[in-house]
């Protein structure tokens, strides 16, 4: 639903119980939570968008697509039986969110086109002081779940500002520019840009393709799911709940060989050759294929699914630059090598900002400093839901929570029971507010951080987005997923400061 239509919020209340800030998967997520365990809570979402979903709502670029299977990718409360593939497309998934949004009341709770200016904490009468576009309001719990891939990066070249033709991130798609006959210059080969050039390279006139860096890419075992298979799902949910299950057996064994170093040893060889055949025999060309080797090990960045990559990068009308963009003219880009391509639209394929997301500057704690300054460039967070100086202040998919084997769909499940925990906990004991403890945030880093050393994120020998500016790894959880659950399956209120209502007391 869009802002003002019946069902949607329209007006900000003065005062709130659980402000969240985002309607993706995680805001959804924690609202229905909330909503499941009491029908009545007091509980509005903000969101900058027009509608729900998310990441899904704003990469409309062609051919977007998940790469975690679909079984998977969707909640544990509300199953769906009508996946068309056996990885979500882009339209399927935001369908999804929507719907679900509606039947769990979400939408109906949620504020569009509203966007968090400001929240500061107020010690006085705990409770979050918030600026929003649309106005004002207090709240006593805040959730902010803005995801870690919401803000587009764009790359710090000189000359931007001069190009005179059409340039764009794939996050924020222009499907009004006609790439028929253009002469693109596409930055970046990540996940994003390994789904859209297979789509555009038929449409253009010529496409120059900067790859830094090469990226490990394996066959995507995608395929449709038959209308007898849904029909199955539907009739009988056990069965698509028994192959989600198995899917997740298998998927989060994939963990071992990525943290553990004797799997590593002899797992991650294996990936590796079958990675290197699949590209011998779509890459004819011995120099091309040369360049297209990593040079790192498999699974230290991201493995990038697809059965259309190679064979569009190998046409006659691509060139493979292996060389950073430098800068760029009134009418070309420029390489590390000082060559210049003429191109009259630029697509940056660059990614996003997960160790520094754009909400922590916008969010004061009790000292007045935001989350970005206290944490300097190098996000921590307990269990990666609580900071220290920040009461009442929960996050989803916070620091060191993504995955490299699994789907983020049940970390967020496993925050949103957490939280909904802590929520139950202030209750029943009539309290205030909750802060962690700073030598519990302390002894969690130090943890995880022994853990994470020794994956292959780390030892790799590559440079990822898992490792922040000041060289450590504040993205990735370095074990099996139900341990993380196990984790956050109660709310450890030995681990905060628990501030009585009324009395100011901590105990």
């Amino acid at each position: 639903m869009r802002p003002g239509d019946a069902g949607s919020r329209e007006s900000l209340p003065r005062h709130v119980h659980t402000l969240i800030v985002g309607a993706g998967f995680g805001g959804i997520g924690m609202a229905a939570t909330l909503l499941r365990d009491d029908p009545g809570a007091d509980v509005l979402v903000v969101e900058r968008g027009d509608d729900v979903g998310g990441t899904w709502r704003e990469n409309t670029y062609p051919g977007a697509a998940c790469d975690v299977p679909s079984a998977l990718y969707s909640f544990s409360f509300a199953p769906e039986s009508e996946w068309t593939r056996a990885h979500g497309t882009r339209a399927e998934i935001y369908a999804y969110l929507q719907r679900v949004a509606r039947e769990q009341r979400v939408t109906e709770r949620t504020m569009f086109g509203c966007q968090l200016r400001d929240a500061q904490w107020d010690g006085e009468r705990a409770r979050w002081v918030v600026s929003t576009s649309r106005g004002d309001l207090t709240a006593d719990v805040l959730v902010a779940a803005t995801g870690a891939l919401s803000t587009p990066a764009l790359p710090k070249v000189a000359g931007l500002e001069v190009f005179s033709g059409t340039m764009f991130h794939s996050a924020e798609w222009d499907h009004n520019h006609n790439l028929t006959g253009a002469r693109v210059a596409v930055i970046g080969t990540g996940a994003s840009a390994i789904q859209f050039v297979p789509e555009i390279v038929g449409k253009v006139d010529h496409l120059t393709l900067f790859q830094r860096t090469a990226s490990w890419v394996m066959p995507k075992r995608d395929h449709g799911i038959a209308s007898p298979v849904r029909s199955l799902y539907r009739r009988f949910p056990f069965v698509q709940k028994a192959v989600r299950g198995a899917v997740y057996g298998q998927k989060e064994m994939y963990v071992v060989g990525m943290t553990k170093p004797l799997a590593r040893k002899y797992a991650l060889p294996l990936f590796e050759k079958r990675a290197r055949s699949f590209l011998r025999k779509q890459v004819p060309d011995p120099e091309l294929r040369n360049r297209l080797t990593p040079d790192f090990a498999i699974t230290c960045k991201r493995i990038l699914l697809s059965n259309e990559w190679f064979p569009a990068i190998t046409r006659s009308n691509v060139e493979v630059v292996s060389s950073a963009l430098t800068s760029v003219t009134e009418n070309g880009v420029v390489d590390a090598d000082g060559n210049e391509y003429p191109v009259d639209t630029i697509i940056f394929g660059t990614g996003f900002t997960p160790s520094e997301p754009p909400v922590a500057q916008h969010v004061r704690g009790e000292h007045g400093r935001t989350l970005a300054e206290v944490w300097n460039g190098s996000p921590s967070a307990h269990l990666g839901i609580s900071v220290n100086g920040f009461p009442n202040l929960f996050l989803m998919y916070g620091p060191n929570t993504n995955l490299g084997h699994s789907s983020i769909v049940y970390m967020l499940e496993s925050q949103a029971a957490y939280i909904a925990a802590a929520l139950r906990v202030m209750r029943t004991r009539r309290l205030d507010a909750v802060e962690v403890r700073a030598d519990a945030q302390r002894r969690f880093a130090e943890e995880l951080d022994p853990m994470l050393a020794g994956t292959v994120w780390n030892t790799g020998g590559c440079s990822s987005w898992y490792l922040d500016r000041t060289g450590r790894n504040s993205v990735m959880w370095p074990t099996f997923t139900w341990h993380y659950r196990t984790r956050t399956k109660e709310f450890d209120a030995e681990n905060y400061d628990l501030r009585a209502a009324n009395t100011g007391a901590r105990g």
